[in-house]
């Protein structure tokens, strides 16, 4: 028996190709609100810079796969039968070859240009003035310390770790005597670059500051610096941007950017390890 023609109604193929139209259209009107939350800190900018141009180039490719998906089924749509082959071979190696070169030549060629520079920014070498903060997390807290008055972080020790000295600071170590510790509370001064460095005392976490654009994991055995440049005075959420166990959701802290002289002041009053 000769096989039946495939069909398809030549007046569900218009409907449908408005439909494949539409919906990129309304993706793309609502993606262009902003969603981000206001941005301060220096560094940020090339993050905005960057994830803006992830987001035009997905849309691009949104709107023009479903452009020439919709074409075909505006074209096409009232077709007595359906050709399985509608190119010829290489025709279809040229087409499938076309978006790979585009991929990688617009999309991941312009996240390079775009992201190494904000890449260097944030791991290379911060500024000598720049306040140096230690940070230890672990479940589910942020251990924070300042350097003393000499300038320099005292000797620490996993031995010497408990409640009290929740970062192991040796009190036999000159230099630890004078650090500053902290629990939850950060304090930065504004418009100065500000160096953060990163341990873990248990599992992995991520340190995120939303505002200033600033995510980074925490990896236990190591030690990792990023810096960025505050600009705006007020109090900002620190978060745990890792799912670190059952207490993840309470593991928050608070970064309060200040004013040089209130940071001054602030240092002064913090109580010392010893």
């Amino acid at each position: 028996m000769a096989k039946e023609p495939t069909h398809i109604a030549g007046g569900a193929g218009r409907p449908l190709a408005v439909v494949m139209w539409l919906i990129p259209l309304a993706t793309v009107a609502v993606g262009m609100r902003g969603w981000l939350p206001p941005l301060a800190s220096e560094h940020g900018a090339g993050i905005d810079l960057m994830l803006r141009y992830l987001l035009l180039c997905a849309a691009a490719l949104l709107l023009a796969g479903h452009i020439a998906l919709g074409y075909i089924l505006w074209r096409f749509g009232g077709q007595p039968r359906v050709s399985f082959r509608m190119a010829t071979p290489k025709q279809e190696r040229t087409w499938s070859f076309f978006p790979i070169i585009l991929m990688t030549l617009i999309a991941e060629g312009g996240v390079f240009v775009i992201g190494l520079p904000v890449w260097g920014k944030y791991y290379g070498a911060s500024p000598a003035d720049s306040v140096v903060v230690d940070i230890v997390a672990e479940q589910f807290a942020w251990n924070i310390r300042y350097p003393g008055q000499d300038g320099v972080f005292g000797r620490t020790s996993p031995s010497l770790i408990s409640l009290d000295n929740p970062m192991g600071l040796d009190p036999s170590d000159a230099a630890a005597q004078d650090d500053l510790p902290s629990i939850g509370l950060m304090f930065l001064p504004v418009n100065r670059p500000a160096r953060i460095r990163l341990h873990s005392r248990d599992v992995l976490h991520s340190f995120f500051l939303p505002f200033h654009r600033l995510k980074q994991d925490v990896v236990p055995g190591m030690s990792i610096d990023v810096w960025f440049v505050p600009t705006q005075t007020g109090d900002y959420e620190i978060a745990c941007a890792e799912l670190c166990g059952f207490g993840h959701y309470q593991m928050r802290g608070l970064l309060r950017v200040l004013s040089e002289a209130d940071f001054e002041a602030e240092m002064q009053q913090m109580p010392t390890f010893q």
